[in-house]
């Protein structure tokens, strides 16, 4: 281990690479009143030192608070730096604290000694972030002291990786489903790294002290100048041991489950390869799809940093809450929230049992109260009351269940922002409460022939599609056997989610150059500069009204009046503080890219998926062009636009008759700009908490390649083991729904192709107007509302709205409409009224639930359904919800036996 000077308390105008290790001395045996004594003292000795302050502790204590800095407004303070690494740790020697007149520190510290009432404060600097979400939520202090690249980080960190990653994918391929997301992992790693600190504490050994984290022998009374010499289990200790566990490492826990809790949609493209399309696919063609797929989006993510993770108004609002948490929990603290005083651990697992034990109502004894369609049970035969009132087929007007897995289906309800929600709720209501009833009843596209919500696609007799009688062998387009079977038709809800999407990616782009077009235009020169070597050096914090830059007492009293304007050239505290690290080379990103694009290329152009090398790059230039629009909006609404199906469309025009194909553009094209906004919120997290970005890139790439081989190994172990699976007939719910949404689209643009719906005289064709229509509408609110700075229109996000319904299919009326109410609840009326309460527990509640949700579901498959206990166990409650037009999606109106809807000949 090297000698890195490390700080005991750091500040941002500090700038040190020792980031590796932990704080030792002898000052930890003085009281609190002594250290604060003694440090004046010395800063009457030693002029010179800028003001610091810390948000570490010593021997549990806080060095110096908040509070007693304000107590002595005259007194010199100064920072104390102290030998770290293993010979640190052995008393074996320390680095004097450096003179003002050393030149060799001028980087770090100030000319002349700053006076409490002229000094910036640290904990609220001028510029500190405008946006008080985020000034709630994020220190304004980096810790440089603690460790980070440490054996229980990274074990931690591949642990969570395998663990969630081969949950979600196992999850996946069941309807309902549920989505184990990554703030279990934040809240259940805390414990297991305090585990880890006190199983290798060894306070029975005499030749061994514990002092905030670090390790070293005492000195012999006897023998001063003599050290006992530690054995090899001691050195493999203090290896295993470095530094206590900190909010820095467990950042790094938290992101690497980020990046690999989702599950990969490659694992779609090898569901419906293997099991829809009945094409061989072998272990080596899987494992470069998923890895070559999950990782080219490390590029966007690299390459847009100046415009997606360092501007201060590129906030994140998902990251904001993971930042408030690991705080919370590092602090140990437990305020009284409205009269509720149980900690968040006890409170977690009361939630995390109940969760637990319920989930064996609706998952195994009682499922009525999942699908619970109460109206229909009344009428189950009548169609009108089955699409309004259903959960299966329906429009879920009756929004009540009793599982957690539909509730959340589409999501924590908990963590979608109350305004965000609302767009969601406003497309909800206009579109699949409105309009879709109406035009559904009016047979618009020979809708009333099937059912009102559904994930299939039908023939012109009312039957799902039979993809495989319009394939050759080779499974490629077979034009004359299309003419003499059907044309290919939507469910009418399936038909306007497809509108709504067109919709959405053409405001995606007029959105974002109205709102932000000036923004991104500087920031590219930006870019240019730092590309031509013309990098700004880092600046400490200004010292003294004077010296303070101007706009910065504006930006204090302009705080509250952030919107959205101008957000991407805001460069705050967080920013000035990360430039102390050294950064993530470009260099690294593109040789990331490069590489990933060989093995992308050598996929398409060696294994039979019909898709040449120049189709992968124009996948992956579709991406490009979007990247940037669809982060900005994630950045401020936590909304995620997807180019899914403008994917879908453009291969589907240039490789027409090509399903396969398709299936692998998508995937190339949609997933990279995906992963790359996953990737670039996770750098945002990391941009808050302080992380090295070289360690940072470290770890999201090894969480992505081992949870990419994981879920590979679980796939194919489903595929062996669970009988039916990907057809109606599977056990507990095994249908595999996603992947059917997928293949159903894979026959619509790469089979039948694009030509065949929006030609002059398709079926579809009028949603061809859905593009222009998205186009001008965001420009038409930006006019009226650009000068109007509180007015509510500028809360309409027209890309969220449009975008929101993409879920449907396979999601139903009742996932959104009771995920919306659940939402209001929470994030309006209780955040309204009980403040405290929702600001302690909401997360943790979510949680709790999810959690608690996925350990039911997995007992009850594993434990009494796959053995084949259940078979035979039938009472009201297992078979009500199935007996009726709801279940079993029956259509308005009826194709008379022998005959067809629609046009003869196409």
């Amino acid at each position: 281990m090297s000698k890195a000077p490390l700080l005991l308390r750091s500040a941002p105008g500090f700038g040190t690479g020792s980031y590796g290790a932990v704080p030792i001395g002898s000052a930890v045996e003085s009281s609190d009143e002594e250290d604060n004594e003694d440090v004046g003292q010395r800063a009457k000795r030693r002029p010179g030192l800028r003001n610091a302050v810390s948000s570490g502790t010593l021997s549990g204590r806080s060095i110096r608070s908040r509070a007693s800095r304000r107590k002595s407004s005259n007194a010199r303070r100064q920072s104390v730096e102290e030998v770290a690494g293993l010979e640190g740790r052995f008393g074996l020697g320390s680095m004097p604290i450096p003179n003002a007149d050393d030149s060799s520190s001028g980087d770090h510290f100030s000319e002349d000694v700053i006076l409490e009432d002229e000094a910036v404060d640290d904990e609220d600097p001028p510029d500190n972030s405008p946006y008080p979400e985020v000034r709630a939520s994020v220190s304004a202090i980096d810790n440089t002291s603690l460790s980070i690249n440490t054996p229980r980080m990274w074990t931690l960190s591949l642990l969570f990786a395998i663990l969630g990653s081969s949950t979600n994918l196992f999850f996946s391929l069941r309807y309902p489903s549920v989505s184990i997301t990554p703030v279990i992992a934040l809240l259940l790693v805390h414990p297991l790294g305090l585990i880890w600190d006190q199983l290798l504490k060894r306070s029975d050994d005499p030749d061994e002290e514990f002092i905030d984290g670090s390790r070293r022998p005492t000195v012999d009374t006897n023998h001063e100048h003599d050290l006992h010499k530690p054995t090899e289990w001691t050195r493999v200790r203090l290896w295993l041991s470095q530094g206590r566990w900190n909010e820095k490492e467990h950042s790094c826990v938290y992101i690497s489950s980020n990046v690999s809790f989702g599950f990969a949609f490659a694992t779609d493209v090898i569901v419906e390869q293997t099991h829809f399309y009945k094409q061989e696919v072998s272990i080596t063609y899987q494992l470069l799809l998923i890895l070559s797929t999950q990782i080219l989006g490390y590029a966007f993510a690299g390459l847009a940093r100046r415009f997606l993770v360092r501007p201060g108004g590129m906030i994140w609002p998902q990251t904001l809450m993971s930042a408030a948490m690991f705080t919370t929990l590092h602090k140990e603290e437990n305020t009284i929230a409205n009269g509720w005083k149980i900690t968040r651990w006890k409170f977690f697992f009361v939630v995390w049992l109940s969760a637990f034990l319920f989930y064996f109502l609706p998952g195994l004894l009682f499922p009525a109260l999942s699908y619970f369609s109460v109206i229909t049970w009344f009428a189950p035969k009548n169609v009108v009351v089955a699409n309004l009132f259903g959960v299966a087929s329906g429009l879920g007007l009756f929004p009540v269940t009793f599982d957690w897995a539909q509730i959340a289906y589409i999501g924590s309800p908990l963590l979608t922002p109350f305004w965000a929600a609302m767009n969601v709720v406003g497309g909800l209501v206009l579109v699949m409460w409105i309009i879709a009833p109406i035009a559904y009843y009016k047979n618009l596209f020979f809708s009333s022939y099937m059912p009102i919500l559904s994930s299939a696609v039908f023939d012109n007799t009312g039957h799902t599609y039979d993809v495989s009688k319009i394939l050759t062998p080779d499974f490629l387009f077979d034009k004359d056997a299309y003419h003499k079977y059907s044309r290919v038709y939507l469910p009418i809800t399936y038909v306007l989610s497809y509108g709504l999407q067109f919709a959405a990616l053409a405001s995606l782009l007029t959105h974002t150059a109205c709102w932000h077009g000036k923004d991104i235009w500087k920031q590219w020169k930006r870019s240019l500069k730092e590309v031509d070597g013309e990098t700004k050096p880092y600046e400490p914090l200004p010292r003294g009204s004077q010296q303070v830059p101007p706009g910065t007492r504006r930006l204090r009293r302009d705080r509250s009046n952030s919107g959205v304007d101008n957000i991407i050239s805001q460069e705050d505290v967080h920013n000035r503080l990360m430039k102390r690290y050294k950064d993530a080379p470009l260099s690294w990103y593109l040789a990331t890219f490069v590489i990933m694009l060989a093995v992308g290329i050598f996929v398409v152009e060696h294994y039979p998926v019909h898709l040449p090398w120049y189709g992968l790059i124009l996948a992956l230039g579709i991406c490009t062009v979007l990247f940037i629009p669809i982060g900005i909006v994630m950045a401020i609404t936590n909304q995620h636009s997807s180019i899914y199906l403008i994917c879908q469309l453009v291969c589907g025009a240039v490789f027409p008759g090509r399903p396969v194909a398709n299936m692998v553009f998508v995937t190339y094209g949609y997933i990279s700009s995906a992963q790359g906004i996953k990737f670039s919120a996770d750098l945002k997290l990391g941009h808050y908490m302080k992380i090295p970005p070289r360690i940072l890139f470290s770890v999201q790439m090894v969480a992505t390649v081992v949870s990419s081989i994981t879920q590979i190994l679980v796939l194919n172990w489903m595929f062996a083991n669970v009988p039916n699976i990907c057809t109606p007939q599977a056990i507990n719910g095994f249908v595999c729904p996603l992947a059917r949404v997928h293949f159903n689209g894979s026959i619509l643009w790469g089979v039948v192709g694009p030509k065949e719906f929006f030609g002059p005289n398709a079926t579809y064709h009028i949603l061809v107007w859905c593009f222009p229509l998205g186009a001008v509408a965001p420009i038409i609110l930006w006019l009226y509302a650009r000068n109007r700075k509180k007015n509510i229109v500028r809360k309409i996000n027209l890309p969220v709205l449009f975008g929101s319904l993409s879920w449907i299919p396979p999601a139903t009326g009742l996932n959104f409409s009771v995920w919306a109410l659940v939402c209001y609840i929470f994030n309006y009326v209780i955040k309204k009224k009980a403040n405290g309460w929702w600001a302690k527990y909401t997360m943790t509640l979510s949680a709790a639930l999810d959690s608690g949700l996925a350990f039911g579901l997995v007992l009850v498959f594993f434990g009494f359904v796959y053995p084949g206990w259940m078979e035979g166990f039938k009472w009201w409650g297992t078979e009500i919800y199935k007996l009726g037009c709801d279940w079993d999606a029956c259509p308005y109106k009826v194709v008379p036996e022998g005959q067809h809807f629609g046009p003869d000949k196409w």
